[in-house]
């Protein structure tokens, strides 16, 4: 049997920072959702319309605000009017703890939204954390509300600094999207790369058989629009790596022999795939679909310098589900380096996660979403220990709300052993 060839982290280099907790208040179906104990990769399982688009959008709305502005991002939502949980009045609140490195403090970034007569208002912003021995309420090293506030500087910030009072220029700029910029605030320099540099992908097959202008570029797009012009980066700065993710996709996809990006005369990128039995290679519009999503998979997980957070919504569309315990591998694989969240329907997928790494998102008879770990289901740990996978006790019934027949209100046909 050939070797299967795995993404293989680097552990010579620092931690990415870890989210360990993130709560959202009235964001859609998510009245008021916790989740704790974050691990570095997590699958978010449930029905449709059970709100697992919403919490991976939670974080592509973070990454827009910080990218793009907080007016693009809400706008580009529809506003208060398609944001806010129905029936509720408050603001949208989202609130993540993290750490930068293992073993240092947690830190709590709160971030408070509403619409004013102009548009959406920062109504509260603040940065806290718990130093060594501090004892009482975190200090809050940063504090805004509606564009007014201060912020303590240094590299390790305490109630010994000095906190200057620092207004912005309106009260929909996010705190810290403009101090992060500045060297003096260096805690709050690395939440804003921290955010920045979020992957949240909703890769597109026709998108990625395009043929873009052609010139390198480090990161694939959320879509996957530009995946020739990564391809031609990682030939001319990283072709070890990209040997790597090859080799990789050649023992999932039998037959290929190889992938190649080729400049037209017009000044776009062709991306081309040889299979071992024929001389011409296959221009990329005429290549499989699965083919073209698993390369762009594995682009992503194999980044030779790999953004600190990686969203993938659904991975099995369009692959074949003998992959997906392969792909989930590649994910566990690339969360050292990174952290990861997948939403998926597939038990093949979750054939290859622990119940720790499992999150069952239901709604409940209000219509809002509620979240449950995995673990925490009665019998589901005594389950996996006896041999069980967690794809098969989900298609079992044993995660409870986690089946659609459940939550329609239809009975769940028992099996015949």
């Amino acid at each position: 049997m050939a070797k299967v060839i795995r993404n293989t982290p680097d552990h010579s280099g620092p931690k990415p920072p870890r989210i360990e907790y993130l709560r959202v208040q009235n964001y859609r179906a998510l009245q008021d959702v916790e989740l704790k104990n974050i691990t570095p990769l997590m699958a978010l399982l449930g029905p449709n319309g059970s709100g697992k688009s919403t919490v991976f959008d939670v974080f592509n709305f973070l990454s827009e605000c910080f990218q793009y502005g907080l007016r693009h991002a809400w706008d580009r939502r529809g506003r208060a009017r398609e944001l806010k949980t129905r029936g509720q009045d408050g603001p949208i609140v989202i609130e993540i703890k993290y750490r930068e490195q293992p073993n240092t403090p947690v830190i709590t970034y709160h971030l408070s939204i509403d619409e004013g007569s102009r548009g959406p208002v920062v109504e509260e912003e603040w940065l806290q954390w718990r130093r060594g021995k501090q004892v009482g309420r975190p200090f809050r090293f940063l504090d805004y509300k509606r564009g007014q506030g201060r912020a303590a500087s240094g590299e390790r910030p305490d109630e010994q600094d000095q906190r200057v009072e620092t207004p912005l220029r309106s009260a929909d700029l996010i705190a810290v999207n403009t101090l992060g910029q500045f060297a003096e605030h260096p805690r709050v320099a690395a939440l804003r790369e921290f955010i920045t540099g979020w992957y949240v992908s909703y890769l597109s097959i026709e998108d990625a058989r395009g043929q873009p202008e052609a010139g390198p570029q480090e990161r694939l797009s959320k879509t996957g629009d530009n995946l020739p012009n990564v391809i031609q980066y990682l030939k001319e700065q990283h072709e070890d790596r990209l040997d790597q993710i090859f080799q990789a996709l050649r023992q999932r996809v039998p037959r290929l022999e190889k992938v190649e990006a080729e400049p037209m005369q017009d000044g776009r990128l062709l991306l081309q795939i040889k299979d071992a039995p024929f001389d011409r290679p296959v221009m990329s519009r005429y290549v499989s679909d699965g083919t073209l999503k698993m390369l762009s998979y594995l682009v992503v997980l194999m980044d030779p310098e790999p953004p600190p957070f990686i969203g993938v919504e659904e991975p099995e569309n369009f692959l074949h589900p003998r992959l997906l315990e392969e792909l989930a591998e590649e994910c566990r694989a690339a969360s050292e380096r990174s952290q990861l969240l997948v939403t998926t329907h597939s038990p093949f997928f979750l054939n290859g996660m622990k119940p720790d790494e499992v999150r069952v998102i239901y709604r409940n008879e209000c219509g809002y979403s509620e979240v449950q770990q995995a673990s925490e289901v009665p019998g589901i740990r005594e389950f996996v220990e006896a041999g069980a996978s967690m794809g098969h006790l989900w298609m079992e019934n044993h995660l409870g709300m986690g089946d659609p027949l459940v939550n329609a209100g239809a009975p769940v046909k028992k099996r015949k052993h």
